[in-house]
């Protein structure tokens, strides 16, 4: 049974898309439910600037509240050096810095250029430095771009060179506006894998186009074992007219045990964990096992199907459908 490490990022990635403010003690709480879980990473929050982020704006707050559990890396979002020294000041794991490989994409979402955007994330590792806080780069719109459209695989892995001379730990592959398709992940994947395998790789999917199943097991077939995923699939991207979140946590951790594979999860904890959602963000969530079910969370049988006392008539066509 193949092992895999699944990575939480509800917590930052999907709470900074929501309208609503979730109170500080209330993620500390989510936070501390989700490390019983067997998460391999919790991406807890970004130490972005509170007036771009409001939503996060209690980063401090909840990294010094949580409960950590040995075993669970716990990784915030950092921008920029002034995010950096915030959150080294917290005792975070793991920094993770993002950047776009599109250049419309950066500038629409970063407001730099890359090569700017390059030049201050290299100014963040320096300042962490070698020390015990791991660092992975997020690289956005690696498989297309709403504004550029298709983006070479050759510039992916030229900017995934670029950090991997900088000495960083991981680098995540990004479907920041969901336009990844199976055979694109599963090349893309291994040519990643095969060029930087002293790199930790992680996968993340978003379902804008309901493809983020599909894509994971595409990267599965190419022998990547990280994934991030967002619980009860919240998120999704400002410049992707009609996004949806990220792939859900619950339905990929559900097919994933379904196929063989050790996700490390419990899902009975994850999906307790899931059915808070609605009550902290006002509405409901994309999870379809939430909705549904497991596979094999069986119903009661009705009594008239011992009984046969609602027989339909023998022309119906329902009966014989």
């Amino acid at each position: 049974m193949k092992r895999l490490f699944m990575q939480e990022v509800a917590t930052r990635d999907g709470f900074q898309n929501e309208a609503v403010f979730i109170e500080t003690a209330d993620k500390i709480t989510l936070i501390n439910q989700l490390s019983e879980c067997g998460y391999a990473k919790i991406e807890v929050t970004s130490f972005t600037s509170p007036k771009a982020i409001p939503s996060l704006r209690d980063a401090e707050a909840v990294m010094h509240g949580i409960s950590r559990k040995p075993g669970v890396e716990y990784t915030v979002l950092v921008p920029n050096v002034r995010g950096a020294e915030r959150a080294l000041g917290c005792g975070i794991d793991e920094a993770n810095l993002v950047m776009s490989v599109s250049e419309p994409h950066n500038r629409s979402n970063l407001r730099m250029t890359r090569e700017q955007s390059f030049s201050q994330l290299s100014e963040v590792i320096g300042v962490i430095g070698q020390g015990p806080v791991a660092i992975n780069v997020s690289l956005s719109t690696v498989f297309g771009c709403p504004m550029q459209g298709e983006v070479a695989a050759d510039e992916v892995l030229r900017w995934v060179d670029r950090f991997a001379n900088l000495g960083v730990r991981g680098v995540t592959l990004c479907d920041t506006t969901g336009m990844a398709f199976p055979s694109q992940v599963r090349e893309l994947s291994r040519a990643v894998i095969e060029r930087f395998p002293e790199l930790q790789l992680t996968l993340h999917f978003h379902n804008t186009r309901g493809m983020a199943l599909a894509n994971a097991l595409g990267a599965l077939e190419a022998g990547i074992d990280r994934f991030d995923s967002s619980l009860g699939g919240l998120g999704g991207c400002p410049y992707a007219p009609g996004a949806s979140g990220n792939v859900c946590t619950e339905d990929l951790v559900h097919m994933l045990q379904l196929m063989g594979y050790d996700t490390g999860l419990d899902l009975d904890r994850v999906l307790a964990a899931s059915a808070l959602l609605p009550g902290l963000i006002g509405h409901e969530t994309p999870s379809q096992i939430l909705k549904a079910g497991r596979r094999l969370d069986l119903h009661p049988i009705p009594e008239h199907v011992h009984t046969l006392s609602k027989q339909l008539p023998s022309n119906s066509a329902e009966r014989i459908s």
